[in-house]
């Protein structure tokens, strides 16, 4: 696997370092190296490496600013003579802080974090294309949902879902602790969820079935599940036989 790699620095002398001591490293390619802010934000774009070593203090635009402007968003090792900048670096999710004057030893301790980083990363997607072209039954059903709180799209769990309730074209999802919003249609979302844990119990009202305490008889002979969070819902006649089966 290829690492592609830029190196963002306004040191000639750090810059040359940084590809003396990536040469033991085949599979780590440098694509390329920039001395500006300005300059490292387009190539980053335009190049889309996998992981940059940043200098945080540069003319124009520093480090942290090169990140805000960015769209592309690689894996980054921060490098600086400034050790106060360490908080906000990680703040930013970097990989690793290495300060200058560049140590050897230090340097392939980062380089070692980053790879096994990226590595695990195209190991996780490489197993879920796997089992996406195998076809299996595991691959039928969803494990994730997209799905929005507040201005944010958030990727959920399936297995944390307690119920899912129609509201008009879009679907509230609860969890233990929280409410989400899709856009899709209950009957879309039921067609990606596993019909052995998530059961419809009215055309507006699907819940997962590990997360059932009771289900109560009601006066009318009618029934009414009840969730471990204390929610309630009358389960619909149209769907009274197929809960039975299930919890038989």
């Amino acid at each position: 696997m290829k690492i592609d790699c830029l190196i963002i620095d306004d040191e000639k002398l750090a810059r040359d370092l940084l590809v003396e001591f990536l040469e033991p490293y085949p599979e780590v390619e440098v694509v390329g190296q920039c001395s500006k802010g300005k300059d490292a934000v387009e190539k980053i774009d335009k190049l889309k490496p996998k992981l940059i070593f940043l200098d945080v203090q540069m003319p124009g635009m520093d480090g942290f600013d090169v990140l805000e402007a960015i769209t592309h968003k690689p894996y980054v090792i921060f490098t600086t003579a400034y050790d106060q900048y360490a908080i906000q670096a990680f703040d930013k999710n970097a990989v690793d802080y290495v300060l200058k004057p560049l140590d050897e030893e230090r340097f392939k301790l980062a380089i070692k974090r980053a790879t096994e980083r990226i590595k695990a990363e195209q190991t996780n997607v490489e197993d879920l294309l796997m089992n996406i072209k195998s076809g299996g039954e595991e691959s039928k059903y969803s494990s994730h949902l997209f799905v929005q709180k507040s201005e944010k799209l958030l990727n959920l769990e399936v297995k944390d879902i307690v119920h899912l309730e129609a509201s008009g074209d879009y679907t509230i999802l609860t969890t233990k602790n929280d409410q989400y919003l899709s856009s899709s249609g209950i009957g879309k979302l039921e067609e990606k969820l596993n019909p052995d844990v998530f059961i419809r119990v009215h055309r507006s009202t699907i819940i997962n079935l590990n997360y059932l305490k009771e289900i109560e008889k009601h006066f009318n002979g009618g029934l009414i599940v009840k969730m471990e969070n204390g929610k309630s819902f009358p389960v619909s006649r149209t769907y009274a036989k197929q809960i039975r089966k299930k919890v038989v």
